[in-house]
């Protein structure tokens, strides 16, 4: 699905797989509007034939084999505590997600359409209470549709790991580190990754400057620029983002700082849990240097000192 897309690089827009989850309460059925970005949607499937697996909590359904490969099924009403109606009015369906090269899939109980949002006009979550077992770090961002009514944009993957069934691989032996001095921007809406990366980094010996969206790391970088100015490119060394975020996207923002003077010499590397082939492409179009999924610490060390390295160089 995620291949089908369209968008531009620098359009700072995103595109929605718009899902409901219904609610029986005492006054009738709520309807739950969410989202989930389109980049990280293998497919959408119904109910198959699922097996079920024993000493498992109640929201795993159970495991199917799609073409070979085995999924595993999350029911996310019932891992939000959200009591399900019983009348039958719902039309389930499995989304089955990609990110960091997990396939997982999610019951929902209806899947609407898809929707194109600017990310301007998605706001960060902080308003918004938790759903049982979904905490508000779980959700990205909120954004109104017609009828005035909110759609909370999901982050699955912080859901997955919440699960357990994917963690980072964060071992690595000291000697494999390439010690640099410098400054690196990091961009992340999630705060556990941005300090995943900044710890990473200041092993590296790095000094770390943080932004949780593309429009704050533009605000970091003309901050940068007032301290060091023509010797910002000498200074900071790296920036790190992530592509989903609130205000502004990674591709918009690094679209951004490529057409600026001051700072279009600055390395980008996305790092990133979308892990489609068609991502990578925007992220060189955007002006990248390197894609990296998600997280491995090796891969990411490796990564990081090679674009340093190369930029270091280039500059000579």
């Amino acid at each position: 699905m995620a291949k089908e897309s369209i968008l531009k690089v620098g359009s700072n827009e995103m595109e929605l797989v718009d899902f409901r989850i219904f609610k029986k309460e005492e006054k009738g059925v709520y309807e739950g509007i969410y989202g989930v970005n389109v980049a990280k949607v293998r497919e959408i499937i119904k109910i198959p034939n699922l097996t079920e697996l024993p000493g498992v909590p109640e929201y795993i359904e159970g495991i199917f084999d799609l073409r070979g490969i085995v999924i595993p099924v999350v029911n996310l009403a019932k891992w939000m505590n959200i009591k399900e109606p019983d009348d039958g009015s719902i039309k389930p369906r499995i989304i089955i997600t990609e990110f960091s090269d997990i396939l997982i899939g999610f019951v929902v109980h209806e899947a609407k359409r898809i929707r194109r949002i600017s990310w301007k006009d998605i706001e960060p979550a902080s308003f918004v209470a938790g759903m049982g077992s979904l905490d508000k770090s779980q959700i990205t961002g909120v954004t109104r549709i017609e009828n005035d009514d909110v759609l909370l944009i999901l982050d699955l993957e912080s859901v997955v790991q919440a699960l357990g069934i994917y963690q980072p691989k964060m071992d690595i032996d000291d000697h494999q580190i390439v010690k640099v001095e410098g400054t690196a921007l990091i961009l992340d809406d999630s705060m556990t990754a941005r300090k995943l990366v900044s710890d990473a980094l200041k092993k590296m010996g790095m000094r770390v400057v943080e932004a949780k969206d593309g429009l704050e790391g533009i605000q970091r970088l003309n901050e940068l620029y007032t301290t060091y100015n023509e010797r910002i490119g000498d200074e900071v060394k790296i920036i790190i983002s992530d592509v989903e975020m609130p205000q502004m996207d990674g591709f918009h923002f690094a679209a951004n700082v490529k057409e600026d003077t001051r700072f279009k010499n600055i390395p980008i590397v996305f790092n990133s849990s979308i892990s489609d082939h068609f991502s990578e492409i925007r992220g060189k179009e955007a002006g990248g240097e390197a894609y990296l999924t998600k997280f491995d610490a090796s891969i990411f060390y490796k990564e990081v000192s090679k674009v340093i390295k190369s930029h270091v160089k280039t500059a000579q």
